[in-house]
């Protein structure tokens, strides 16, 4: 059986988006942002009715990655008594280049052809040591620089929030709060995992009561979540992103598969995570890079079902849901958001989605009784 075009799947899921569609803050309380239920038919539901909408045994698997202060706002060097210029700059992860020294870190920079080769980022001196492939430059800075961020840098807000933009903006910790899953833990995304955002601990508590078990993943967010595809679909290339999967979550996922227990994912990222640690036959703890890309025509073997927020069109998100839920569903389930009033992106409504091989493996039971 050939695969699918990705390329013609992501046109046809192409689709118009009202900027006021795009939510600018977020449900109060979080749990009453509005939930599809996508399976063999469609359902609007309240993302607080999640508990029925699950079934006791069922386990959810988080990311608690935590977002870091990651946006800081740099200045050069003085130069015969005068500024050199400010310099923004988006921290996107420690890297190990062993010819480069230690405490590197890659960023982007704006403007970056202005930025030269020193930034001070508050008292904290950087060296423009090299650039990667994608234009971020590598900056060596002279000790640890994580237990400065927090004085240092503001959470990095994606770019479609038209948050306050004054460096003071964040001092009554609004966007600190509401930017971070209730959950999060490892530090370390750039972006947050936001189908988490909708949990708050009232619901995790029902969940609880409810006999669904938790576990917990770790994927860095970066930001090569917010890059569309731009040209073909096979010449788009994933940022590499750190995971980690527990040994003891390995062995819940492995434990509710044998027993016919369903696997909840809680964001694209946890798939991502949870697929990137499948060897054929079950999820292996461990931690590494990943890069994986899921497109339509790639089977998502571990989770059942998906928790995830409306995504930008043209993006990789959109072609890993229509991967995992069929694009004929995802395409009717984006046009009744569209006409049914339902906020997209980050601090929007959410949708719960079957995995095509859930139901083609019930359809298979079923032929053969």
């Amino acid at each position: 059986m050939s695969l699918p075009d990705a390329d013609a799947v992501l046109a046809r899921l192409s689709f118009e988006l009202p900027p006021n569609r795009i939510a600018q803050t977020g449900a109060e309380p979080r749990d009453s942002s509005r939930l599809m239920v996508v399976g063999e038919g469609t359902e609007h539901r309240v993302f607080n009715e999640l508990p029925d909408l699950l079934r006791p045994g069922d386990l959810l698997v988080f990311n608690e990655s935590k977002v870091i202060p990651a946006r800081v706002m740099a200045r050069k060097p003085l130069k015969d008594g005068f500024g050199g210029g400010r310099i923004e700059v988006l921290l996107l992860r420690e890297e190990s280049v062993p010819d480069l020294g230690e405490n590197l870190w890659s960023a982007y920079l704006k403007p970056a052809k202005r930025a030269g080769n020193e930034l001070w980022l508050g008292q904290h001196r950087a060296e423009v040591v090299g650039q990667q492939a994608d234009g971020a430059r590598l900056l060596r800075f002279e000790h640890d620089l994580k237990p400065h961020l927090d004085e240092i840098g503001r959470l990095p807000l994606p770019p479609y929030i038209k948050a306050p933009t004054s460096e003071n903006a964040d001092d009554d910790g609004l966007w600190q709060e509401r930017y971070q899953t209730v959950y999060a833990r490892e530090k370390g995304s750039v972006a947050a995992p936001t189908a988490g955002l909708h949990f708050t601990p009232e619901l995790l508590h029902k969940l609880d009561e409810r006999g669904i078990e938790r576990a917990a993943v770790t994927l860095h967010v970066g930001a090569g979540t917010f890059k569309p595809v731009q040209g073909s679909v096979a010449d788009h290339v994933m940022h590499a992103e750190r995971y980690r999967l527990p040994s003891e979550t390995a062995e819940a996922i492995n434990r509710a598969r044998a027993e016919g227990r369903r696997i909840v994912a809680v964001g694209t990222t946890t798939v991502r995570t949870l697929e990137s640690a499948w060897d054929g036959t079950q999820v292996v703890p461990g931690e590494g890079d990943t890069r994986i890309f899921i497109t339509p025509g790639t089977p998502v073997r571990v989770p059942d079902l998906l928790i995830t927020n409306l995504h930008l069109p043209g993006s990789t998100l959109l072609l890993l849901v229509a991967a995992f839920a069929g694009e004929e569903r995802i395409r009717a389930a984006y046009d009744a958001a569209l006409s049914g009033g339902y906020r997209f992106y980050s601090l929007g409504d959410a949708m719960l989605l079957e995995n095509q091989l859930l139901e083609n493996q019930l359809l298979e039971n079923q032929r053969q009784f």
